[in-house]
């Protein structure tokens, strides 16, 4: 990267001028895949920057973006970079009073927003956020009934900037020129596992040269292929998606909705693809459900092929007949024929599924990193991968073991020179001690260097008999199952371990119609005897890879899923522990009480603001091993 070359606009630009006729972007719209050449790239963020400016907004502002993985998006956040203005992705999810409280922290003026929907959430929220004079909008389909002066189509926005450009052709070059790779860029929300997010502020330049410094760790080029579909809010997505896609020019693609985000997938055959672990254990689970409904002869030659790549896998090795006879019409089927790369990270993965799709011929590793660290900084290097580990350092990353026990284990901190510049609206970092960042994980190095992550310090857990436990571990195991949707493990203080499981739906409801058991809701599935002895049999497996101090003694099956909408996990779909302890509190103490049923008399409120009453019964339910254990 040449000195100047150090801000998403001038990199668009660099791109633009040397490689105009090539492919940057692909969208899929009405099933047919549009393409964006850079020189359309460049040529439509400058209109809305230009449209920006003619609307008066300059280097103090804060651009907000909402809805799905967009070009929009993207051009959006670029185009507000060119006029000094800072942005601040929303999640497309994310309820009205989160959207308002982030907005006016944020002091945001406009937020460009995808559609409808989100157009409601803005104009909900007007009276928190007061400073936003502008609402954005790129899709015109419902928006005719509305008459609010802060309303404007990114069409008629483009319009008023390709006409600056006519009058002014030097103009884009100017802002361009102006722009700062040390002047914060990007305000970023950390995960939020505690408490409300935190917006880490995060430059240009840090952003453009710690995507440079992944990249010699893991190189990509402008024949990779890229499908966004993480939510773009978080780092890792803004680092793939305008950090590699701008540096390395990678090509990215968007799908068309979520509900045809596979298909879609598929059809482009991406080379790299990052997913966070939930959608690998769901994609795991898919295909074993799958199986579940094939004929008796497929599913023998599935146990088998299986048995031979994990056999193989074990020993560091490929098993051609498995690939032959399984794996690669799975691969195929998943849209992975063409991976040469794979990753995952924003939590722990499981071993089981990082076992499944490495025997599977997926070359997937693991990575590790925070928000404030520019995402990732450890990875699995190619050739030497261990399932335990997030792998080892970018060059250029100082980590250590902050006070390690005896056993070597202690906080992770770490600093590099791409580092955030601190939280917005919040004066000093308690984290942050000699330009080291306190990560709060638990972790140690093993005796190859590679870096192991147990779990957050605060949650790693203490039974009231004296054996310490990883919640996150457990849970992780228990989450390969097909029938397991989330888990949560309790027992800090407490005599033994309980689990609170909610089960995976689609699978589960598919299992009980092949079983010919009647059922209407989610609820009243959860509850049916011959499901919860489905899920015990899945638990007493778990149970038996564990040592019997981490063994579950009872669990019950929630009446509904865990939701982000009702605060129970973060937009990236952590779970909030806390939040889990106090508003299921009742149920917990009752099961370690030795109930063995639980009334539950409740509501629940949906998306679209909707709610449902929910009068049920939990059972609570033991696994026959770990509670042997306890009698003797």
């Amino acid at each position: 990267m040449s000195g100047a070359e150090d801000t998403l606009p001038r990199l668009l630009r660099r791109n633009a001028r040397a490689h105009g006729g090539e492919v940057a972007l692909r969208e899929k719209d009405l099933g047919i895949w549009r393409s964006f050449t850079w020189a359309e790239y460049e040529a439509r963020t400058r209109a809305i920057a230009l449209g920006l400016r003619a609307l008066g907004l300059d280097g103090d502002d804060v651009v907000g973006l909402i809805g799905d993985n967009r070009p929009e998006w993207v051009m959006g956040e670029i185009a507000a970079h060119a006029i000094g203005a800072r942005s601040i992705g929303l999640y497309r999810d994310g309820l009205e009073e989160e959207v308002g409280y982030l907005l006016a922290f944020a002091g945001a003026t406009a937020v460009i927003a995808e559609d409808e929907e989100q157009v409601d959430k803005l104009l909900n929220i007007a009276d928190q956020v007061p400073g936003l004079r502008h609402i954005i909008y790129s899709d015109p389909r419902g928006m005719r009934k509305y008459d609010d002066p802060r309303l404007i189509q990114l069409a008629d926005l483009v319009a008023r900037g390709e006409a600056a450009h006519a009058a002014d052709p030097a103009a884009w070059d100017r802002l361009v020129d102006a722009t700062d790779g040390e002047r914060v860029a990007i305000l970023c929300t950390t995960s939020g596992t505690t408490a409300r997010p935190k917006l880490a502020m995060l430059c240009g330049r840090a952003l453009v040269r710690h995507a440079e410094t992944y990249l010699a760790a893991d190189p990509k080029g402008p024949r990779d292929e890229y499908v966004s579909v993480l939510p773009l809010p978080w780092i890792m997505e803004q680092i793939y998606v305008l950090g590699f896609g701008l540096v390395a020019r990678m090509r990215v693609s968007f799908v068309e909705e979520p509900e045809t985000m596979m298909a879609d997938f598929r059809e482009i055959g991406p080379s790299f693809v990052l997913f966070a672990p939930r959608v690998w254990d769901s994609l795991a689970a898919d295909v074993r459900a799958r199986v579940m409904d094939a004929s008796p002869l497929k599913r023998r030659a599935y146990e088998w092929g299986m048995r031979l790549g994990l056999a193989a896998q074990a020993k560091g090795r490929r098993s051609r007949l498995a690939d032959i006879l399984l794996f690669r019409a799975l691969r195929d089927r998943l849209g992975f024929s063409r991976l040469t790369s794979a990753a995952t990270g924003g939590a722990a993965m499981g071993p089981d599924t990082f076992r499944f799709f490495q025997a599977m011929g997926v070359p997937l590793r693991q990575l590790y990193g925070q928000t404030e660290l520019l995402g990732a900084y450890t990875l699995h290097r190619p050739g030497d991968v261990n399932f335990d580990t997030v792998g080892t350092a970018f060059k250029g990353v100082e980590l250590r073991v902050h006070e390690p026990d005896t056993n070597g284990v202690g906080e992770i901190i770490t600093r590099h020179p791409n580092m955030f510049q601190g939280y917005h609206g919040v004066e000093g970092i308690t984290d942050l001690h000699d330009g080291w960042l306190h990560t709060g994980d638990a972790g140690y190095f093993d005796k190859a260097g590679h870096l192991v992550v147990i779990d957050r310090i605060k949650d790693i857990a203490t039974t009231s008999r004296g054996e310490r436990f990883s919640p996150q571990f457990i849970e992780n195991k228990l989450k390969f199952s097909p029938y397991v949707a989330e888990a949560v493990i309790l027992g800090h203080d407490r005599p033994h371990l309980v689990a609170l499981i909610c089960i995976r739906f689609p699978i589960v409801s598919k299992w009980a119609e092949r079983n010919r058991i009647a059922f209407t809701t989610y609820s009243d599935l959860s509850a049916r005897p011959q499901v919860m002895e489905l899920l015990r049999g899945e638990v007493e497996k778990v149970n038996a890879s564990l040592p019997p101090a981490q063994r579950i003694r009872d669990f019950v099956l929630l009446y509904k899923e865990l939701d982000a909408d009702d605060e129970e996990l973060t937009r990236t779909r952590k779970v909030r522990r806390g939040v889990i302890n106090e508003k299921y509190g009742t149920i917990i103490d009752a099961i370690y009480a030795g109930e063995e049923a639980i009334p539950v008399d409740t509501t629940i409120t949906f998306q679209d603001g909707t709610k449902q009453r929910i009068r049920t019964v939990l059972q609570v339910a033991s696994a026959g091993a770990a509670r042997q254990r306890e009698a003797a």
